[in-house]
């Protein structure tokens, strides 16, 4: 007998093991003097069965053999075979979630779940249920995700795949706009990850990370720095490619919400350079979309080496399992870039196509939307729709939570309003924004071609 089934035989619940031995005795149409042969008297087959003896692997694989199934099946609940199929099939459901396809992992991860052998099979059960709650968050189904990831937090074992829950538990709470929440769930795990020594692995300062988001978009834009900052000294002590990867990428990402995207740049390059290196596809995609953004933000900005930049990363998120947001982030820098360019009704139709799609699923994305379709509007001397365009970016900004993001959108929204002769709506923009400090106004927003008449 393998040592993993002696071991688990040594833990088993014996009642649990002896109403396996009792269920196959029974499928099998044998008496418990035939279990018993020559071995065991029949009583003590009989106090196998309800409990109260526990075989030894000796005795166990004799049994197994009579009643025409393995020792795996009788310690494990299931055939080895048809443990064998349920983790081919996470297999391709994890597959699937990897190369893009959100849907077909989330049908196929359901699959496993709803398969009764699981309920035996904790790791299995636990780890379809990461898949699960992945391809829910790449469908745009947060509140799903998030009680799925809630329920596996309280219920895994602290271990690599626990961490890796909670940040994906403290991303999609950010991403819903319950930043709390997300502050709170790193906090609460970075404690626990510190008690059991696992600060040191890639997994945790993927965490920190994620904490830092969360604060930057709650206001607290010099903290979340100092966690970026942090981050990177912990990856460079580690000598890990992927954790200086994460950390350089988050670091730039917060510089660049910062207002300082020529010290973001080198930050987002070199992230790229160790992350292209991997085959982390899906990320190789997203970061080259950051860069793209950090191109259209540089003072000047350089729209044709971002549009370039931002065309080729939409080919590879086509093609990896990046969501909704990753797409719809792509193709509205595209659209600022077309603007920039003076490809004005390319940068409209992209745009307007864009702020649709995502309306009611990322209305801060669809804000920014239609701002910029405000601003082509106002490129093309056409004052009442842009008015109109700002009003619609009004409405989706009301609906959203006061973080970060969308107060340096308010704060961008006032000036376009001042453009279009609003004053009274621009100071009310800027009030909604004043509670947020540091706010700069975004290049990539603000610039645009110069206006014919």
């Amino acid at each position: 007998m393998r040592d993993d089934l002696i071991d688990l035989l040594r833990t088993i619940d014996a009642a649990v093991l002896g109403e396996r031995i009792r269920s196959a005795r029974v499928r099998a149409g044998l008496t418990q003097a035939q279990v018993a042969a020559d071995d065991v008297s029949v009583g003590y087959v009989s106090r196998i069965e309800s409990g109260q003896r526990r075989p030894d692997s000796a005795l166990l694989v004799a049994v197994a053999g009579r009643l025409g199934v393995t020792a795996d099946e009788l310690l494990v609940g299931v055939a080895p075979d048809r443990v064998s199929e349920l983790r081919l099939q996470l297999d391709h459901a994890e597959l699937a979630l990897a190369t893009g396809s959100p849907t077909d992992a989330l049908e196929k991860a359901a699959g496993v779940l709803a398969d009764p052998a699981v309920a035996e099979l904790a790791e299995l059960r636990r780890s379809a249920g990461y898949v699960h709650a992945g391809a829910l968050e790449a469908t745009g189904d947060l509140q799903a995700a998030i009680i799925e990831l809630e329920d596996l937090a309280e219920t895994s074992p602290p271990d690599l795949a626990w961490i890796e829950g909670l940040t994906s538990l403290s991303r999609c709470y950010r991403e819903s706009g319950e930043l709390g929440r997300a502050i709170e769930v790193g906090l609460q795990g970075t404690r626990r990850i510190e008690e059991l020594e696992l600060d040191g692995v890639d997994e945790a300062i993927r965490l920190t990370l994620s904490v830092a988001a969360a604060y930057y978009e709650q206001g607290d834009a010099d903290y979340a720095a100092r966690l970026c900052r942090r981050a990177i000294d912990r990856a460079e002590a580690m000598a890990s490619p992927v954790a200086k990867a994460m950390a350089y990428w988050n670091s730039s990402a917060i510089e660049s919400m910062r207002g300082n995207a020529a010290t973001a740049l080198p930050m987002t390059r070199r992230a790229l350079a160790v992350i292209e290196a991997s085959n982390d596809a899906r990320n190789v995609a997203r970061l080259r979309t950051q860069l793209g953004i950090l191109q259209l933000l540089l003072d000047p900005p350089e729209p044709q080496e971002a549009l370039e930049v931002l065309t080729y990363a939409a080919q590879e998120l086509t093609h990896t399992g990046s969501g909704p947001a990753d797409m719809a982030d792509n193709l509205l820098a595209q659209a600022r870039a077309r603007f920039l360019l003076g490809d004005v009704e390319s940068a409209r139709q992209q745009a307007t196509e864009t702020g649709n799609a995502v309306r009611s699923s990322m209305p801060l994305l669809a804000a920014d939307a239609f701002a910029l379709l405000g601003q082509i509007a106002v490129h093309q001397d056409d004052l009442d729709r842009a008015r109109s365009h700002f009003q619609e970016a009004v409405l989706l900004l009301s609906g959203v939570g006061a973080d970060r993001a969308a107060a340096q959108l308010w704060f961008e929204l006032a000036g376009l309003f001042e453009s279009v002769g609003e004053p009274a709506a621009a100071l009310d923009a800027y009030r909604r924004a004043a509670a947020a400090t540091g706010l700069v106004a975004t290049p990539s927003r603000r610039s645009a071609p110069t206006r014919t008449r």
